[in-house]
Formats: structure tokens, sequence, C-alpha cells
């Protein structure tokens, strides 16, 4: 199973710049174990909430044709803690971006208010050109990932339609 770590995007230009929320609810299994009377959404799953948002802007500015992992954690820093009923807000911006790696800047907001940056390093992974026992098919962006993208793109197609 894949966790994704973020609802929806809410903005999007290509191989510069993405934000996404995500929702925090008790719904989720983890918050009734951390911590068990003050659910709080780990800075851990913060982070991949990053790299899941950064990670797709890398990944769309080189279409898809590469695996891209995460490497490197730049820099975390947190000043406070998301609960249910929170609404998270990751955005990315690319700072570099070649064939082999990309570096990205995030700042992490907590219903508006900034509580976090979160600065990353991504590297290429091309099947082709590696000596890896690697599978063949794009392991990182899976259908739900790149579905993410999709319904963005759909709803500001249709929100352009509209007078």
């Amino acid at each position: 199973m894949r966790w994704v770590w973020i609802d929806t995007f809410v903005e999007f230009s290509s191989g510069k710049r993405a934000a996404a929320v995500k929702n925090v609810s008790l719904a989720e299994e983890h918050l009734h174990d951390h911590f068990p009377g003050y659910p709080v959404m780990p800075p851990a799953l913060m982070i991949e909430g990053m790299a899941q948002t950064a990670g797709i802007l890398v990944g769309e500015a080189r279409d898809f044709q590469e695996n891209v992992i995460l490497a490197k954690i730049r820099r975390a820093t947190f000043d406070d803690y998301a609960h249910p009923g929170d609404e998270l807000r990751y955005e990315a911006t690319v700072e570099s971006l070649t064939e082999q790696a990309a570096t990205t800047a995030g700042v992490v907001f907590k219903n508006d208010k900034e509580i976090g940056r979160v600065d990353l390093i991504f590297s290429h992974v091309d099947q082709a050109s590696q000596n890896l026992d690697l599978p063949e098919e794009n392991f990182v962006f899976t259908e739900n990932f790149v579905n993410l993208l999709s319904d963005f793109r759909c709803k500001a197609n249709h929100n352009a339609d509209k007078p």
C-alpha cells in the first residue's frame, strides 16, 4: 500500500512551483497512536507531504520519464504541530533542475500560518542508465500521484471555461 500525504493540488506551475493541501482528520489511523489523548500529525509525515508535493513538481517538469527519489533532506524545521481539523498547505519551489537531480525549497502552512520549512534534494533514477536492480516501470509516480495532478488540471480547465 502506498500512503498519499496530500489531498489535492491548489496551484501548479510546471517546473517552477506547486502548492498542495492536506486536511488533517481524526479518521486517519496514525493520529490515534501519535500521541494518545493528544493527536498530532507527526513532522515526519509533513516532510513526506512536502516530498510528495515537490517530487510531483520535479517529475512533471521532466514528463515523468524517470523515477524521482528523495535523496536528502537539506532542512526540516517546524514551529508547531498540526491537529485534527487543521489544513496543511505545502508550497514547493524548484531551485535547480538538472538531468541528474533537483533541489526544492518548501514552506509548510497550518491554517494559513507558516509552521515549517522543508528543503529537499531529489535524484533522477533512469533504469536504462543505471546498473541497479530496479523495476522497469515507474515505481515512484503511481496512478495515485499522477491522478492528483490530473484532477487539478481538470478543475483548472473547468474553471477557466466558466464566464
